[in-house]
């Protein structure tokens, strides 16, 4: 028999609705506002105030305009290159580690953890980080951008965290049927924490990807340039570069304020078409790995 709610379970359900419901309009409106803005002419966004509820004369000139010049796609590229490079570094030297980290054999497993840890409050700085770049011979190079973060203590500690809680029977029996640590770990454990590391994966791909003060700081070469860095040119620094040639200094501004609004959208949207393949491993994978430590 259904149990009928009370009257307080029904103003709390639709309090709660109603505080949700506007929490996540503050979240979409300002995506929202970005993708009508791109489409719309820059004279009339300039002179537009207030929400923005379509395009204001309705255009695809931002767009063309960043895809006409090559700048956009060298940027892309590098980017796809940084991300498929760092996230295969990332997920193969944090599985190692986290793996390695819970064999009782590795007696000095806690000594290394915590000196891994102290990575997480501690660090060389700037200065000494840029000297061994450049000592390294890694200036102007995408390994600057790829090679220092190979690995992140936090995700380690989450996907070892996972591997923790498998039982230890499953690790005896596949070494009695005579299974090397390669083949538990991509046999056995991986396969039996996908929720966990899909999250971690997700982590990792979201940091590459938005990933540019590294790049501002090692490279010189605009041509090696990551998509980010070019976005905060043209955001922050105003610089449009190429991508304005032969437009009257009266027209630059509305040209500017379109590609803008172009630039995030094109930016933003693999991140926002990946995520929902992966969303679904998010809770289940972080709550698994911060169950037991």
């Amino acid at each position: 028999m259904k149990i009928k709610d009370t009257p307080g379970v029904l103003i709390f359900r639709c309090f709660n609705a109603i505080i949700l419901s506007v929490f996540a309009i503050m979240c979409f409106y300002p995506l929202y506002h970005v993708i009508m803005a791109s489409f719309s002419d820059g004279n009339s966004l300039i002179a537009h105030t207030g929400a923005l509820i379509k395009p204001l004369d309705f255009t695809l000139s931002g767009y063309t305009r960043i895809f006409e010049y090559p700048i956009l796609l060298r940027s892309y590229a590098n980017t796809l290159i940084i991300c498929a490079v760092t996230l295969s570094l990332n997920i193969l030297l944090t599985s190692f580690a986290a793996y390695a980290l819970t064999r009782k054999e590795l007696k000095i497993r806690n000594i290394v953890m915590m000196l891994i840890l102290f990575t997480m409050y501690f660090n060389g700085g700037m200065i000494p980080t840029y000297m061994l770049i450049r000592n390294l011979g890694l200036l102007n190079s995408l390994w600057a951008v790829i090679l220092p973060g190979a690995i992140t203590t936090y995700n380690m500690i989450v996907l070892r965290t996972s591997y923790a809680t498998l039982p230890e029977s499953l690790y005896e029996a596949a070494r009695m049927e005579g299974a090397g640590h390669f083949q538990i770990l991509f046999k056995i454990y991986i396969p039996l924490t996908k929720a966990t590391l899909a999250v971690v994966v997700l982590y990792y791909l979201v940091a590459s990807w938005n990933e540019w003060f590294k790049a501002s700081l090692y490279l010189d070469d605009r041509d090696k340039y990551p998509l980010q860095l070019l976005l905060r040119e043209i955001l922050i620094e105003n610089d449009t570069g190429e991508m304005s040639e032969g437009i009257s200094d009266s027209d630059k501004q509305a040209v500017g304020e379109t590609l803008k609004y172009s630039a995030i959208v094109i930016s933003t949207l693999p991140i926002l078409c990946v995520y929902p393949f992966l969303q679904k491993y998010f809770a289940k994978g972080v709550m698994v790995g911060a169950v037991k430590g």
